[in-house]
């Protein structure tokens, strides 16, 4: 460990770190824009300005290492005055889109031009023009003018997914991004090139022009796409849930997500929610009350002596434990537990990255619960199915016609869903069918076992359906025979705007 002093304040640095490094350990203020720590070193923005031992040559923080007792400073006149030139040079060309940029409101040029700009600007040629609204592939877009060429995007596609797509072309003030002939940026972590960016030059086709940043609040949660278990923050308002966005996680995800796992939000959202319960009469769904519907429950299950439960991992530790606990208490009963698999032929894959074929985010919670599984032949001689469905019916595409051979037999099923299982007009379920609006990972708390075993927590957020359950509450309701209704999050009438915005990476 080397010890330095930066702007008087001591601190202690592993050997071989960087002075943009010691500066970020310490929590002090450093103008930056190419350097982010997932990526390698490009020097190109020369903001990052250092005096180091009161020498006359400036340093720039993030290619020079720290040496044992270096003395640091950005807070010299002359540092000051070179930063403020770095940033004149960066806006000659910058358009004046702030009032229609997305990226207004956690934007980069914006917060460090008011802490180490407010200059003076002495530019009287005209600005040089570029492409606006670039279509870079399915899920980007480009703004040319915006761009101050850091080049993070770049590294991100040849050091991470190593797909190439983006450059820098052409010389001078003409130079801008873009991919080789126009082809598209296709790769499956294409989004994470937004997130980088620390202007306005790329923004999300899903997330474009929906909502100010300033009008959403973010939960810290865990990506439910697989079992990968990528730490992740949820932004949202009273309107809904609007984007998924990646937060450093050194031992799963580092800084990075799939592109497949921001798009988990939208089965959240009201639209497509399931928002009361059902029952099925002669084909057709009818809202059922929900002491109607327990009751309707407890009289199925008195009734019941081969009892199955159609099980998925997308449920939390705390779900499995309770209804391993409920199971144990029907002693009078047979209770068979049915493992369902997405996908089995593709299970064990992974793309080297992130992406893995076990589209679950607690599959080793689950094996972890003890429960003993039985063959799914059972399901067809069972009275009664309870069938907590996956939240993301999309990575279960044979689930539903499981549902509908069952249903077929005449069986009697309870079935939890996120979705709304009316949309599936082409099954006919059976009479005394329960459709029961479930709790999405983002509605409750819990916690969710990843791949390499590792335990992690998920906090509960904005209930967006006032009348879903969890597993665990729709359990503790049959066994007590009446409903406990959860503690809901007070909604606040305040203003929308509850944080300022964070690091720029």
């Amino acid at each position: 460990m080397f010890k330095c002093t930066i702007n008087g304040h001591e601190v202690e640095v592993p050997e071989g770190a960087s002075v943009i490094e010691a500066f970020k350990l310490l929590k002090e203020d450093i103008a930056h824009y190419c350097w982010h720590p997932g990526l390698s070193i490009a020097g190109v923005c020369r903001l990052c300005m250092v005096q180091i031992d009161d020498g006359p040559r400036l340093h720039i923080a993030c290619n020079t290492l720290v040496k044992d007792g270096m003395k640091i400073t950005n807070q010299t006149e002359v540092v000051k005055e070179a930063v403020r030139w770095g940033m004149d040079f960066h806006l000659i060309n910058h358009p004046l889109d702030c009032p229609i940029c997305d990226q207004a409101g956690e934007c980069g040029l914006q917060e460090q031009y008011m802490k180490y700009g407010q200059y003076d600007s002495s530019m009287a040629e005209k600005k040089v023009k570029k492409r606006k609204v670039v279509d870079l592939g399915e899920r980007v877009v480009l703004d040319s003018e915006r761009c101050i060429l850091c080049s993070r995007c770049v590294r991100f596609t040849d050091e991470v997914t190593k797909t190439n797509e983006l450059g820098i072309f052409n010389r001078g003030d003409h130079s801008e991004i873009g991919t080789f002939e126009d082809q598209p940026l296709d790769n499956k972590y294409s989004l994470n090139t937004v997130d980088i960016c620390p202007v306005g030059a790329l923004t999300s086709k899903d997330f474009r022009f929906q909502q100010r940043v300033w009008y959403l609040k973010d939960t810290d949660s865990i990506c439910t796409g697989c079992s990968t278990g990528c730490s992740i923050k949820v932004y949202h308002n009273k309107e809904g849930l609007f984007r998924v966005k990646p937060v450093f996680n050194e031992k799963v995800n580092g800084h990075w997500m799939c592109d497949e796992g921001r798009d988990l939000y939208k089965h959240v959202n009201a639209p497509v929610r399931l928002k009361q319960i059902l029952k099925s009469v002669g084909n057709e769904w009818f809202p059922l009350g929900l002491e109607r519907a327990l009751d309707h429950l407890n009289e199925a299950f008195s009734k019941a002596e081969n009892i199955s439960v159609l099980i998925t991992a997308q449920h939390t530790v705390e779900e499995y434990k309770a209804l391993k606990n409920w199971a144990q208490q029907l002693q009078d009963k047979t209770i068979n537990f049915v493992y369902w698999k997405n996908n089995p032929e593709s299970f064990d894959s992974f793309d080297g990255l992130l992406i893995r074929g076990d589209k679950n985010p607690n599959t080793k919670g689950l094996l972890e619960a003890g429960f003993e599984f039985a063959d799914a032949s059972v399901l067809d001689s069972s009275d009664l199915v309870l069938a907590p469905m996956p939240e993301n019916p999309a990575v279960y595409p044979k689930y539903m016609e499981k549902l509908e051979q069952l249903s077929k037999l005449q069986t009697q099923l309870c079935l939890l869903s996120v979705s709304n299982i009316t949309q599936h007009e082409t099954i006919n379920f059976a009479d005394g069918t329960l459709a029961i609006p479930m709790k999405t990972a983002f509605e409750k708390a819990g916690h969710f076992i990843n791949h390499q075993g590792l335990t992690q927590k998920i906090h509960k957020g904005r209930v967006i359906v006032k009348a879903a359950l969890g597993l665990d509450e729709l359990l503790q309701a049959i066994k007590i025979g009446k409903w406990i209704q959860p503690q809901l999050l007070k909604s606040r009438k305040t203003n929308e705007s509850s944080k300022v915005s964070g690091e720029l990476w």
